[in-house]
């Protein structure tokens, strides 16, 4: 037992003292015929890189060395992979569209205060994804900005080069600085990611193990000002269902996204006019009976840009149900003006935003954003967050103050009180309080957390995504993970979960308990299988429900993926036809989908989600949705995407209270991305519905058997330069 403690603590000692790499300024960029040969000698080199997963500090089981160095612009890495070039995963494909693909990471940690960092990922043929990773949030892939990088597969593997502007990143303004570095390799085939330097998931932090980055002198990002203008063009005609009639629109529009770096840390972004529609759709849900309102992420690039810096400990979602968002920008319909401003000083992180919204049918609303957080030692934090919006006569604000306290190397310890404030003229104003806290244990084998949310009954965020109020909600986890060193299981989890929710009248509204069992092997195969027992409370009816299901995900050959998952269950109509109480019912959901790759710039996948709900063996309703997507990559900028969606539900008026809808939509999509600012767009969607407008007088609306009317029909082009000076 001594003996272990001895080594245990060891370890941790070891684990606590990162290496250090010095780098030197080359004259001129490195180049990757340069070091196909071996590196050479201006370089920085690195080896050793150890496994993160499924071992823990094993060495990587393909060679893999790494270079660094700089010159007066850039930041360079040139990693070298050893690999069979027939095993290799990389595909030519868009920005961003390297799931599925091995590639190799850059960590820099600019500040070396170990709360955040830039990652930057390339696959082997030099296809780039970034994203920001801060401790304690999930990780910001709205971050998108513009480094260069290419690739090349050898006889014996693959080089990957990445050039990275200082005027890309915000670090301090100091003669000479010292960053973390981090450096990974994924080899997807075995499900193995390693690091250098080592990194295990016996501490939590994984910023705080990165090496120090040393030799960095007399480099700035300089005079940093980008200029985006862009034109936007789109002819639609659609079906107006409040008039009814058929009506045609032609919408021009033009407008300038702005950015200046201020002293190297501040960041001020100003939009005009911008266009926030959408380029990408939204991926398919169920949203047939649901009780609460369903979640769509925000896709809009002005406002995923930084969200990290807004958000708070209450957004870290427990296991049961989407977590509270204070700040959801999705509520901001068109907004006319945008100002958003987000600085990292020090030990201060601050972000505020203004938006002048063009509210629908109600005048303007003025929104307004300001968070401030402080960092302090060992990873801990404490902050505030202030939200208005202000329309016409009414006005709604949000209050709050949070922490984030790292108890030891495992354990973490959050919190925040919060208030909201609602005032409409004529009426008496409403407050109420809220309240959240968590204790986490994050490890390599046991994962557990604990936590509570209290919203008071008048407490409301009108910015928010709130599900519900009046709730007292205690919740926790734990989980155990093994790693077998040997054979074709590389790990397995046994996991419970329970939760209990009363309202302020101390009345039980649900409970809910559960467990469910993980097993992983190679080549990204999943199957994992759960159990719960549930009760909820609705308009005044008890109704014990229970669920079982399984899932499973593969990527067992290089050219297929497949996913798979069945549910079966106990539920609740809650949508009963007027005069019925809601009912008990039995209900199953299913989704089947796979992505074949049959060359490497040829991508078709099809997903199939099918629900189901019966009330003694009599249908309640059936809801399919299919959706068939092609995505032909001719370059890295140009590629062609074509989605096909059918979404069918067929509904039991005498039980359910929802009319039976059929829908296709067929889109296409032409984009020409030269980097994250300058790009073409140029799609066309058309929508048909079982709809018909008779030519009686007045028109009126009737469902039809298929869904042959075109209901919504548009083409837009729209086109985006980055001017960086």
């Amino acid at each position: 037992m001594w003996r272990l403690l001895a080594i245990t603590v060891a370890f941790l000692c070891a684990a606590a003292e990162p290496p250090t790499l010095r780098i030197p300024r080359v004259r001129r960029p490195p180049r990757i015929p340069e070091f196909l040969s071996g590196p050479p000698r201006d370089s920085a080199c690195v080896e050793g890189f150890r496994q993160y997963e499924p071992g823990d500090g094993v060495p990587i089981s393909e060679k893999t060395s790494a270079c660094v160095s700089y010159d007066d612009r850039n930041l360079y890495v040139v990693f070298l992979c050893t690999d069979d070039p027939r095993q290799v995963r990389g595909r030519m494909s868009k920005r961003e569209d390297i799931e599925g693909d091995d590639h190799v990471v850059l960590n820099l940690d600019t500040f070396h205060d170990h709360h955040r960092a830039y990652t930057f990922q390339a696959n082997p043929l030099g296809i780039q994804a970034d994203f920001i990773f801060t401790e304690g949030q999930a990780p910001d892939f709205s971050f998108d900005t513009l480094w260069h990088s290419d690739g090349r597969l050898t006889r014996d593997g693959y080089v990957v080069l990445m050039a990275i502007p200082f005027k890309s990143l915000r670090f301090p303004n100091a003669p000479a600085q010292n960053w973390g570095i981090g450096l990974g390799r994924s080899i997807t085939r075995k499900n193995e990611y390693a690091t250098w330097p080592r990194v295990t998931k016996r501490l939590e932090s994984y910023l705080a193990q990165l090496a120090t980055l040393e030799g960095l002198e007399q480099v700035s990002p300089g005079r940093n000002l980008q200029l985006i203008p862009y034109g936007m063009f789109a002819r639609s005609r659609y079906l107006d269902t409040a008039a009814p009639a058929f009506r045609d629109n032609t919408e021009r529009r033009a407008g300038l996204d702005a950015k200046a770096v201020l002293r190297d840390v501040v960041t001020v972004d100003v939009t005009v006019n911008p266009d926030f529609s959408q380029v990408e759709s939204d991926e398919p849900q169920v949203t047939v009976n649901q009780r609460f309102e369903v979640f769509f992420p925000e896709r809009r690039p002005f406002f995923i840009e930084n969200a990290g810096f807004f958000e708070t400990p209450i957004q870290a979602a427990g296991f049961s149900e989407p977590a509270p968002l204070l700040f959801f920008s999705r509520r901001i319909a068109d907004p006319r003006l945008g100002l958003r401003m987000t600085a990292k000083a020090g030990s201060w992180v601050v972000g505020a935003l203004g938006i002048d919204d063009r509210a629908p049918a109600a005048g303007r609303a003025g929104i307004g954003v300001v968070r401030l957080r402080r960092d302090l030692p060992g990873q801990s934090s404490i902050g505030t967050l202030f939200m208005t919006r202000n329309l016409g006569n009414q006005s709604n604000r949000v209050y709050s103050i949070d922490t984030r306290l790292r108890l030891n190397p495992n354990w973490l310890f959050s919190g925040q009180l919060l208030r909201s404030e609602t005032h409409e003229a004529g009426r008496r104003p409403v407050s109420g309080p809220a309240s959240y806290a968590r204790l986490e244990h994050t490890g390599r084998h046991f994962r557990y957390f604990t936590r509570y949310l209290d919203l008071s009954p008048d407490f409301g965020s009108e910015l928010g995504y709130i599900r519900r109020v009046d709730i007292r909600q205690a919740e926790l986890y734990a989980g155990y993970q093994w790693w077998p060193e040997h054979g074709r299981v590389l790990s397995f989890r046994p996991d419970m979960a329970a939760l209990v929710n009363w309202d302020h009248k101390g009345r039980v509204q649900d409970w809910s308990a559960g467990a469910g069992f993980l097993i992983e092997f190679p080549r990204q195969t999943r199957f994992s299988a759960g159990r719960s027992e549930d009760y909820e409370l609705f308009r005044g009816i008890g109704f014990r429900k229970h669920s079982t299901g399984a899932s499973l995900t593969t990527e067992w050959l290089k050219w297929l993926a497949i996913s798979a998952r069945y549910n079966r269950a106990r539920s609740v109509n809650y949508v009963p036809p007027e005069g019925m109480a809601a009912f008990s019912a039995k209900t199953q959901d299913a989704q089947f989908g796979f992505t074949l790759r049959p060359v490497p710039r040829l991508r078709f996948s099809q997903n199939y989600l099918y629900s189901v709900a019966r009330a003694r063996e009599t249908s309640i309703f059936h809801n399919h949705i299919l959706r068939s997507k092609l995505n032909y990559q001719f370059t890295r900028r140009l590629s062609i995407r074509t989605i096909l969606d059918y979404n069918a539900v067929l509904t039991n008026p005498a039980l359910i209270a929802l009319e039976r809808t059929k829908r296709f939509t067929g889109d296409v999509l032409l984009t020409y991305l030269v980097n994250p600012g300058t790009a073409l767009y140029a799609g066309y969607t058309d929508r048909y519905e079982n709809l018909e407008l008779t030519r009686t007088a007045p028109s009126v609306l009737r469902r039809t058997a298929s869904p042959y009317s075109s209901t919504g029909r548009q083409v837009f082009v729209k086109l985006s330069y980055l001017f960086r000076f």
